[in-house]
Formats: structure tokens, sequence, C-alpha cells
């Protein structure tokens, strides 16, 4: 589902779940679906496709730090690697790590300041409890340069965010 569309499909539903009163908040301490393992959205996008878990090429460990910063932050990976990115939230709070673009991170970073108890599911994201774990399996299937971020707002605001550099070799 493209950007826009699951945008909409996001709005109208959160406003459904506010108007029934029922509204659930994805950023508090519910468990979160386990969408590296669905593979919910399989669609491609700018920054490459769900992967598969039988074609993992490697893992990368990614810290979550208390100081609202990824560990390592810039992360460099060949062209059709399926990456499995292993999380550790190491902080007190909640945090998430989203792939994409800048002007994708940013327009979701927005719809996050105005809806902060929007949920969404999509394979190249991820929510971390505080002391916990969780993964993405990304395979990147376009060379280029693509960013990750903690769109809970604030965090993105405070600089959690990183790099990640796609090269042919």
């Amino acid at each position: 589902m493209n950007f826009r569309r699951q945008f909409i499909a996001t709005t109208l539903l959160a406003t459904g779940s506010l108007i029934a009163g029922r509204a659930s908040f994805a950023h508090g301490d519910a468990k979160h679906a386990d969408t590296q393992r669905t593979a919910i959205n399989i669609e491609q996008q700018d920054w490459g496709i769900a992967g598969d878990f039988n074609q993992i090429s490697r893992t990368i460990p990614v810290i979550m730090t208390d100081g609202m910063r990824f560990v390592p932050d810039r992360v460099e990976v060949r062209l059709g690697e399926t990456i499995r990115f292993v999380h550790h939230n190491v902080d007190r709070v909640l945090h998430e790590m989203v792939i994409g673009t800048k002007p994708v991170l940013d327009k979701h970073a927005d719809l996050m300041m105005r809806f902060p108890g929007m949920e969404h599911d999509a394979p190249w994201m991820t929510h971390v409890a505080p002391g916990g774990s969780s993964e993405i399996v990304w395979t990147f299937n376009r060379a280029g340069t693509f960013d990750f971020a903690c769109l809970i707002p604030g965090h993105y605001q405070a600089g959690m965010v990183g790099t990640i550099i796609v090269s042919h070799g």
C-alpha cells in the first residue's frame, strides 16, 4: 500500500476508533503484532521490500539508547542483501525503528505529532518496549541512501535517526 493510501486508511480507522470511544494507542504498553513474521505489506518500497527469513544475508544489532540515539546510526549494506535488524531498547521508554526515505519519514513524523495514538503495522517498522527486543527483516533491492528513525513524538525531533547506505558492491 503506498503511503497516501496507508495514511487515508489509518486516518479513517483512527477517526472511527475515536468516535466509537475505543481508541487503541499503538505507543502504549500493549503488545504489537509481529509484522516481520507475517509480512502484511510486501509491496515494493523506494527503500526495498519485506525480506524473507529464509534469505537473511546477515544480522545487524541496533541498540536504542536513553540518549535518543541508535547505535549504530549508520549502516552499510550491499544491493540485494536481506538484513535482519535485531533491536534492543536499553531505554526506559518505548522506541521504534522505521525505515524509509527522508521525505516519507518527515511526513510520518508529522502525522505522529498530530495523531500520537495512531496504529500502524508495516514490515519496515517495529516498536520496541523498554528493555525489550524486536526485529525487522528487509531486502535492500534498490541502491541509494535511505534513513531510519524513531517517529514517536519528540524522538525524531531529538535526533533519533540513522542512515542506511545501499551500494552495488
